[in-house]
């Protein structure tokens, strides 16, 4: 006699690996996207740049956002995590920001308690000289081809006062 589990199992195995392969084409499609951005005209080392996929009334679930971080060269490449690579295939919304040293802190006699104790540190404000139109307030986008790109460039030019 054939046992419910010698049937449950095998069946719970496939239904699991048919889930994770796909069928080809019922997931987000992610390709390389690399780029270079400068900051009034030269490479900007310590940016991180988001990509944020966009979703439209067909496809309302575009995928995970990526990100990257610039090098002494301005250089990036865009990853998901650790074992996805790349940017989803479509429209995005670009966001570039500094990178801020979290380790730095300044104390705020503010922050100190009531009775004397001991007081708090917060994280020191740095300056980003990425205008806020390229990073909280950005409408930029990319749409990142088919094929991926190595030219996914951003060229931020500051305004002068």
């Amino acid at each position: 006699m054939i046992s419910v589990r010698s049937l449950v199992l095998p069946g719970l195995a496939g239904l699991l690996t048919f889930s994770f392969l796909g069928c080809g084409n019922g997931g987000p499609q992610y390709v390389g996207v690399s780029g270079v951005v400068t900051l009034n005209g030269k490479p900007y080392k310590g940016a991180v740049v988001n990509f944020q996929p966009s979703a439209t009334p067909d496809n309302p679930n575009p995928g995970r956002g990526s990100y990257g971080h610039t090098d002494e060269n301005g250089r990036f490449t865009l990853v998901v995590d650790d074992q996805v690579k790349g940017a989803v295939v479509g429209k995005h919304r670009v966001r570039i920001a500094s990178l801020q040293d979290s380790t730095r802190t300044d104390f705020d006699p503010a922050l100190g308690t009531p009775d004397g104790g001991e007081l708090k540190a917060r994280p020191k404000r740095l300056f980003d000289p990425i205008p806020p139109e390229w990073n909280e307030q950005s409408k930029k986008e990319f749409d990142v081809p088919p094929g991926g790109t190595g030219k996914a460039n951003f060229d931020i030019v500051t305004k002068k006062k």
